[in-house]
């Protein structure tokens, strides 16, 4: 009678009595569909939302999520994922059928989805994105309701890392969700916020009631909302502001080396970047040091490759020609340069840089536009909202744009898959064909050691035909208020909500 009592109380506890987590997420998202989606702050909202095959736990790895369990055939081809028994928000059963539907809507191109290459490890899909064979070719197999057979393309060890990525989550249901939250509402440019999933399978372990995302382009004011306790966590934080939080804040502070890359992307389909010596000028007029070590402080590596040296399997990986260089000497080359593509003082190229709002992009921004005015270069700074700067590059409607990829999975080819031809998140327009045939050879080789050297030779040719200029190895930082617990540092930048608490 008594634990009865009890359960009655806490069942009719007041929301004010509820946990609530606030949490400073960056930009405003496009989209909370799967197939949709693909920014880092949608994935973070998308990661309380839906639960894949597996998921992340608290440290950013890939654990079981709705497979509780799977096996790998002997040559890495045919993964078998047996699902646990769980229920979608409204109380219907998540199936096997569930995920072939919703594999299957993501690479329809009719869905233009973003983040359609990341299951291109799987067999067919690839050819699927591209118009060549219908959705239903995909060779991904509801055996029955709990057990799915997915076969893949070339072995991919690191596939259970990738489907804990939004993009491989099952159909969505309307105004279901069968992660650890469900969306209660979406308020444009105030907040999103979630409820907890009472049918989660592991709800009993979720200990925050409501969290509350907020859009925080403006990362100074965000810090100023955390400070003053209206934030519990803020990620991205102002590189001006690293320094002071050391000193006052040190608690707060997360500074994380991350597979992250900071940079520029150059629109090949531009009469004027299709020639590679501007675009070679462009990549030896940067000045990466000063960036990293006066502009940003964040003690982040100057980056002269695609790829981060710290990715897994890929140590020595190949580097721009000129690094060795002094930077008088590539200030030299690159006037030269573009004096031989018909530039100089009195005919100055002209170019737009695409920048989203953030303090520390419109920094970036106007320390290039003076390097660039070093080679007659005049830079024209576009700012705008974080989702335009995104369709205008997918539309290839822009010239030079700042960027930032977060890999997806450690591996050297979340960053060169990039560059691919047909990939949606190929900006630049890259097209050649020796880089994709390296890239392909790589796929097809099982042996760790030889796969490395295939796509250390892709991504010499990439750096070689310059579609990109790499600034910096960008690290993670992120303010966590004195209220949250269960926060753990990660390279992926993953905290979930499911594993934090309220102390």
């Amino acid at each position: 009678m008594k634990s009865a009592l009890i359960a009655l109380l806490l069942f009719a506890l007041p929301a004010s009595a509820q946990t609530v987590l606030n949490r400073g997420n960056g930009a405003e998202p496009d989209s909370l569909d799967p197939a949709a989606a693909g920014s880092q702050p949608e994935t973070n909202i998308l990661g309380d939302l839906m639960v894949g095959l597996t998921t992340l736990d608290a440290r950013g790895k890939p654990i079981p999520g709705m497979a509780e369990r799977w096996e790998v055939s002997k040559d890495g081809l045919t993964w078998t994922f047996h699902l646990r028994k769980a229920e979608w928000s409204d109380g219907t059963p998540v199936t096997a059928q569930d995920f072939v539907a919703g594999w299957r809507r993501l690479l329809d191109p009719k869905t233009a989805s973003r983040t359609a290459a990341m299951l291109w490890p799987v067999k067919n899909a690839r050819a699927i994105s591209n118009g060549a064979l219908p959705p239903s070719a995909l060779e991904v197999k509801a055996v029955n309701a709990r057990t799915l057979v997915v076969r893949l393309e070339n072995p991919a060890p690191y596939l259970p890392e990738l489907l804990a990525h939004p993009s491989g989550s099952p159909l969505p249901r309307k105004g279901a969700y069968n992660g650890p939250y469900i969306l209660k509402s979406w308020s444009p440019n105030d907040r999103i916020t979630l409820v907890k999933n009472r049918r989660f399978y592991d709800a009993a372990a979720v200990k925050i009631d409501t969290v509350n995302f907020f859009p925080t382009a403006d990362t100074l004011a965000a810090l100023r909302r955390l400070r003053a306790g209206e934030l519990d966590m803020q990620t991205p934080l102002p590189s001006t502001q690293v320094e002071w939080l050391r000193q006052n804040m040190p608690q707060a502070l997360n500074v994380i080396p991350g597979l992250t890359l900071s940079y520029l992307a150059l629109n090949m389909r531009d009469p004027a970047l299709a020639d590679i010596r501007v675009r070679r000028a462009l990549n030896l007029v940067y000045d990466r040091e000063a960036v990293a070590q006066k502009v940003m402080k964040l003690n982040e590596i100057p980056a002269y490759s695609y790829v981060p040296p710290h990715t897994s399997f890929y140590r020595g990986g190949p580097a721009l020609d000129f690094k060795p260089m002094p930077y008088p000497a590539r200030l030299s080359a690159a006037r030269r340069l573009m004096q031989d593509a018909g530039y100089g003082p009195f005919n100055k190229l002209r170019l737009t840089y695409s920048v989203s709002g953030s303090p520390d992009s419109r920094r970036l921004a106007a320390v290039f536009q003076a390097m660039a005015r070093q080679i007659h270069v005049d830079v024209q700074i576009q700012t705008a909202d974080f989702q335009i700067i995104l369709r205008n590059l997918r539309l290839g409607q822009y010239q030079i744009a700042y960027a930032d990829w977060l890999a997806d999975y450690d591996d050297a080819s979340t960053f060169l898959d990039l560059l691919r031809k047909g990939n949606p998140r190929n900006y630049a327009g890259y097209n050649n064909p020796k880089f994709d045939a390296a890239m392909t050879a790589a796929e097809r080789e099982p042996d760790t050691t030889r796969r490395a050297q295939l796509l250390k030779s892709a991504e010499q040719i990439a750096l070689a035909d310059m579609p990109w200029v790499p600034i910096r190895y960008r690290a993670l930082s992120v303010a966590v208020g004195p209220r949250v617990g269960g926060f753990i540092r990660n390279a992926s930048n993953a905290n979930r909500s499911r594993w934090l608490w309220i102390k």
